[in-house]
């Protein structure tokens, strides 16, 4: 069953449930309630003052993700929110790759060569900066999401791999494009 989910960024960097949920289904009306359903995103731990406006995120249909799936993806926008590399570790496999197009050129860091681009402090703009969650697809023991980063005029869209070694999804691999 799809789920229409819709979520809100607030203040503190928690994704809140926005209330009652719409489920579609064949042969289900949509408007319906969904029982049971829930998504909260939370970037606990951030430095004191680091703040983010409210966003509200597009509806987007995708099957409901369990928590732990969206565990390295949460660890993921606290590692932006207070520049801290350290959540990246935790989110990221050690083998994992980020790639994408910076000025024109491909480029394809190792993880350790992602980490050295933060520096422990915030960006001097991130109570402007934003962060959504677009969909995330579990298939098994893998899972592809995708998230929007908008930090001043610069807008990305991030792709993520998450593959669940030992019982603990990490991400495997990161591809973004600026728009």
């Amino acid at each position: 069953m799809a789920v229409l989910r819709e979520l809100r960024l607030s203040q503190s960097h928690r994704l809140a449930d926005p209330g009652p949920m719409t489920s579609i289904n064949r042969g289900q009306a949509a408007g319906r309630p969904a029982a049971g359903i829930t998504a909260c995103i939370t970037a606990a731990g951030l430095p004191t003052g680091v703040t983010t406006p409210a966003v509200t995120t597009p509806a987007v249909t995708t099957p409901a993700a369990d928590d732990e799936v969206l565990a390295p993806l949460r660890a993921y926008i606290r590692g932006h929110a207070s520049g801290d590399p350290a959540h990246f570790r935790a989110a990221f496999l050690p083998t994992a790759h980020i790639e994408g197009m910076r000025d024109g050129t491909f480029v394809s860091w190792r993880l350790d060569d992602y980490c050295a681009l933060f520096h422990g402090q915030p960006a001097p703009d991130e109570p402007t900066r934003s962060r959504r969650i677009d969909a995330v697809h579990v298939h098994g023991s893998v899972a592809l999401a995708s998230m929007t980063l908008e930090h001043g005029a610069d807008t990305f869209t991030d792709v993520f791999l998450l593959v669940c070694v030992d019982g603990r999804w990490r991400i495997a691999n990161k591809a973004y494009h600026r728009h």
